[in-house]
């Protein structure tokens, strides 16, 4: 339904003083419609602007540019002289001329008088916008968003790849796969090569609640198998048959509240996007983390100099009596960015601490565990969340028969990460992006370790880096706009904690080394193709060597290939 007449709704006042302008001087009323044509004409650009982004149909758009050229129905009344029984006689001069008296306005009142028509036309707009594309009053609280991604994935394992019982004969006492013979992306194979089709749909919707209070929630395919996949791989069932068309489950991916504190700071709880500077040498970009977040920025530290920072505090595990410990994880990050010169051209770098609490496994020692209600379990590194690298120890303890397995964290995690970018425009309009990840677990001790499981690991390492180049658009947006990547990356056994980094180079987890090689192209208005190599090689043991017997597991190897091609799509 079309809005009334905006001027119908103007006040009295509005309307005397149109009267008055209306018998002004030839010359007064002029100036006056050239400032409405001026209006109008800013008015058909901007429909104009909005038609071509794709906010406003054609046929909306012709029907507004058409009422903004016809008069309003008190301006033509003004305009038309009306009838009179008999017109008065004219005021003469002394001298015999006609007098012409010109109402006095003031020139405060005319800009008054102009600010009102120019909001009224701006309400109309935005009134008819609204009914073009369905927007209402409260709709504009609500921002939708989302994505989709459909991808051909080929995965190339060599044949000389070390079988999974390499990793698991007998009953090992340290391992870096424990989970390699039932591993959900290579099962039980390791040198025979694999395709697959991967979907990814993301759906968010963010809700201005208050001027300084935002809440958003957002869905995804996925499981709760893994926290950093929200990959859904087609025909897979809930056996060995296949999926056979059945329907795909969605998790919440999102949920949180936003406190716009201040202009400088943000507060977060819920479960949010990552709120630091990271790469996904540590955190996989699907990641989202769960807890309480502060984000700070500020600007005007020397010329062009901003500052920003982020801290929180994320629950991994609440203290259940007689059924599990606390872990936590506490973050905290300073980082600093300035420009090259006035062209757009920055660095940008920060500086983060990663530190876990009750992450380390604890080995059991009782002999009786059937007494102990969360025996093996208080401190396991569990397997829903675990990937693969890390070096871990068999919990339970040897004092007697024990059959089963829990596997705990060999080491602590304190992790210092430093993130440089560099983006330049030197080859305008693409941009030349760098990008530098070195991070190291502070908590990585062989003597800790040693004393933590009783045996000496000689091998491993608490080191990781990734260095990155790309060319061309920053963000793939519209029709022709494309980059090119190439990175390689070296993440240590113990370096970061597995469940969190990437679950694709190398089929996830750390304990890994490699290229990637990527290129994008836009074939339509946020709407892209990606293409994406990566070869990755097994570091260290993946059953981790002793002083004792350095080489009694023997050498594994892992390599693996990966190819994917993927069609994106945002809106």
């Amino acid at each position: 339904m079309r809005t009334t007449d905006p001027v119908s709704h103007r006040p009295l006042a509005l309307t005397v003083l149109t009267a008055a302008l209306l018998a002004t001087t030839p010359a007064a009323r002029s100036a006056e419609r050239e400032e409405i044509d001026r209006l109008r004409g800013t008015l058909s650009s901007l429909i104009e602007r909005l038609v071509k982004s794709g906010a406003l149909s054609r046929d909306a758009a012709d029907d507004m540019l058409r009422e903004a050229q016809q008069p309003s129905a008190a301006s033509a009344a003004a305009a038309v002289p009306q009838a009179s029984p008999k017109a008065a006689a004219p005021e003469l001069g002394t001298d015999g001329k006609r007098i012409v008296r010109v109402p006095f306005v003031p020139e405060s009142v005319k800009v008054q008088m102009r600010e009102e028509i120019k909001a009224e036309v701006l309400a109309q707009t935005r009134s008819e916008l609204a009914n073009a594309v369905g927007v209402t009053e409260a709709g504009a609280r609500v921002r939708i968003d989302g994505d989709l991604r459909l991808r051909a994935e080929s995965l190339g394992l060599q044949a000389t790849n070390s079988l999974p019982t390499a990793y698991s004969q007998g009953t090992p006492t340290l391992t870096r796969a424990p989970d390699l013979a039932a591993y959900p992306n290579l099962g039980a194979n390791t040198t025979q090569g694999l395709q697959r089709l991967r979907l990814r749909a993301r759906l968010g919707v963010d809700v201005r609640i208050a001027d300084d209070v935002n809440g958003a929630i957002a869905l995804a395919t996925g499981s709760t198998s893994g926290p950093t996949s929200t990959n859904q791989t087609m025909a897979t069932g809930t056996d060995k048959t296949g999926g056979f068309f059945n329907k795909t489950a969605l998790v919440i991916d999102r949920a949180y509240l936003r406190y716009d504190a201040a202009p400088w700071l943000t507060l977060t709880g819920g479960r949010m996007r990552n709120p630091f500077m990271a790469t996904d040498l540590v955190w996989a970009d699907d990641l989202n983390f769960e807890g309480l977040a502060a984000q700070a920025r500020s600007a005007g530290h020397g010329p062009g100099l901003q500052m920003f920072g982020a801290a929180g505090w994320f629950p991994l595990a609440f203290k259940v009596p007689r059924q599990s410990a606390a872990r936590t994880l506490w973050a905290a990050q300073a980082g600093v960015q300035w420009p090259l010169g006035t062209g757009g051209d920055h660095v940008r770098t920060a500086l983060a601490y990663y530190g876990y609490s009750g992450i380390a496994g604890i080995q059991e020692t009782t002999n009786d565990p059937a007494a102990v209600p969360d025996y093996a379990v208080r401190s396991e590194y569990g397997a829903a969340y675990r990937q693969r690298g890390n070096t871990l120890f068999r919990l339970n303890s040897s004092n007697f028969n024990d059959t089963a397995t829990n596997w705990g964290l060999a080491s602590g995690f304190r992790e210092l990460d430093l993130t440089t970018t560099v983006d330049l425009g030197w080859f305008d309009p693409a941009r030349l992006l760098l990008t530098a990840d070195v991070v190291a677990n502070l908590a990585f001790d062989r003597r800790a370790i040693a004393v933590r499981t009783g045996q000496t690991v000689t091998d491993g390492s608490a080191l990781g880096y990734l260095l990155r180049a790309q060319l061309g658009a920053l963000q793939v947006r519209r029709t022709g706009e494309w980059n090119l990547s190439m990175a390689y990356r070296r993440l240590g056994s113990d370096a970061v904690l597995d469940a969190f980094t990437q679950s694709d180079f190398g089929q996830g987890g750390t304990n890994n080394r490699g290229f990637v090689l990527g290129g994008s192209l836009g074939v339509a208005r946020n709407t892209w193709l990606t293409a994406r190599w990566m070869s990755s090689d097994q570091l260290d043991n993946g059953r981790p060597a002793t002083a004792a017997t350095p080489d009694s597991s023997g050498k594994t190897r892992l390599s693996v290939d990966t190819l994917q091609l993927e069609l994106n799509a945002r809106f």
